[in-house]
């Protein structure tokens, strides 16, 4: 069974909605939509206080080249273009939409009606990806266009498809390919298409028994695609993991990209979401949300509308359980703990985690005893106590030449740390702080306009 070389923990699986099929989530009667849902420049608001908008309606602008539209979740009238806090608290510019009823733009195929065939060329493709706001839906939010805009001078070979979905938790891609397995194929053609590649693999893990059975059902259909089932390791969702475990390709440090050995990576939830952008005209104004926690009452995967808040979510799911309570954007590994739960819902949210008692309170933090399980653990190959230490004393200069900004921040080194040490929050803020110092050099020696 493959998997990636180097690395990896085996983290508790805790996949306690996996057998939940998806319900959809009652329209919200307010939405808040953050105009950054991706990696790149925000949007640029096209609304204004006041104005009516449909349901499907471009409301924000890609901000430039790496960036990605905005469509209007719900039919309403917008009630403020502001700041307002986010789930870490920190202000960023949104459009507030108060709804009346649902009434749709035009040109928008809401059918379930499956559609196979597609005679595009290549570039109405992405075009039509790119106007959809379609960005990477297992968390990394890269906007899909730029992903498929292969660059001068490389060449894709294989299209990999992440159904991998190695966070503890989180179930939403595991329904996406058994409920919606014929339209994610579909749209792994169309990808595949895009490209211009002829291969295509569906890298699952073979915790996932019937997802790998099904796809491999219909697959049998489609020329070119593969389900290759994986060993369970974590982060083998991670690009350059996958990549490695799928074609024993290795992707070197930062700057290369997947595209530099012949890779592009898409996301399940993502595939199905090109599906419905390029077949159906449809924009990403919803996804499906994993609630999920030991006590909760009923965990769930929701479809839900970009902009619901997250308490919305959590009151569908019986509501918070009593006592100590962390509750995560994301999974436990990688996800961030929100201090604001009427943040709302965006592209990149898989997954609402509501950890309890014992599990929601940090270990008290001991002193390294010289271990090194999180060199062992950590699947880029790098020294996390080491990075973690020179980020407390603020060496940019040795983060940067022990390569820092090739982190993927997947929590190994911090969980398998017998001091309970706080590794990955440390060589977050260090990450940070060298890639903004990367970036004003750059823009140092550009030339000038």
């Amino acid at each position: 069974m493959k998997t990636f070389p180097i690395g990896g923990v085996h983290p508790s699986e805790n996949k306690l909605s996996g057998a939940k099929p998806i319900e959809v989530l009652p329209l919200p009667d307010v939405v808040t939509i953050p105009l950054s849902q991706h990696i790149g420049a925000p949007a640029v608001a096209k609304v204004a206080k006041g104005d009516k908008v449909l349901t499907g309606q471009l409301i924000a602008e890609a901000g430039s080249f790496m960036s990605a539209n905005i469509h209007s979740p719900i039919s309403g009238t917008v009630t403020s273009v502001d700041l307002v806090p986010n789930g870490q608290g920190l202000r960023q510019p949104m459009i507030t939409i108060k709804r009346e009823g649902d009434e749709w733009a035009e040109g928008i195929d809401r059918s379930e009606t499956l559609v196979r065939e597609c005679d595009l060329p290549a570039q109405e493709i992405i075009a039509r990806i790119k106007a959809a706001g379609i960005v990477g839906m297992g968390g990394a939010t890269f906007p899909a266009h730029v992903k498929l805009s292969v660059p001068p001078g490389k060449k894709a070979e294989v299209l990999i498809i992440n159904g991998v979905e190695c966070e503890p938790y989180l179930t939403s891609d595991h329904r996406m390919m058994l409920e919606h397995g014929e339209e994610i194929l579909v749209g792994v053609t169309i990808l595949m298409k895009a490209l211009g590649v002829q291969r295509a693999v569906i890298g699952i893990e073979n915790n996932k028994p019937d997802a790998i059975a099904h796809l491999k059902g219909l697959a049998g259909r489609y020329a070119g695609i593969e389900v290759m089932p994986l060993k369970v390791q974590y982060p083998q969702g991670g690009e350059k993991q996958l990549i490695a475990a799928v074609t024993g390709r290795q992707v070197p440090p930062p700057p290369a990209l997947p595209i530099d050995v012949g890779a592009v990576v898409c996301n399940a939830s993502t595939t199905y979401a090109v599906y419905r952008a390029v077949q159906k005209n449809m924009p990403l104004i919803e996804r499906v949300v994993t609630i999920t926690g030991k006590r909760l009452t009923a965990p769930k995967n929701l479809l839900t509308r970009m902009g619901t808040p997250v308490l919305t979510l959590i009151v569908a799911a019986g509501g918070l359980p009593e006592g100590d309570v962390k509750v995560i954007n994301g999974g436990p590994m990688m996800g961030r703990a929100m201090v604001n739960l009427d943040s709302p819902v965006t592209k990149g949210c898989s997954g609402i985690t509501v950890m309890s008692g014992r599990d929601a309170v940090r270990n008290e933090a001991g002193s390294c005893i010289k271990c090194a399980k999180c060199v062992a653990a950590c699947p880029m190959g790098l020294e996390p106590y080491y990075l973690s230490k020179m980020a407390r004393r603020k060496n940019w200069e040795v983060l940067e030449e022990q390569m820092i900004t090739s982190c993927i921040e997947c929590g190994c080194c911090q969980f398998s740390c017998p001091s309970y040490l706080p590794l990955l929050d440390f060589i977050r803020l260090g990450k940070q702080a060298v890639m903004g110092i990367i970036r004003a050099r750059a823009a140092a020696a550009a030339p000038k306009k």
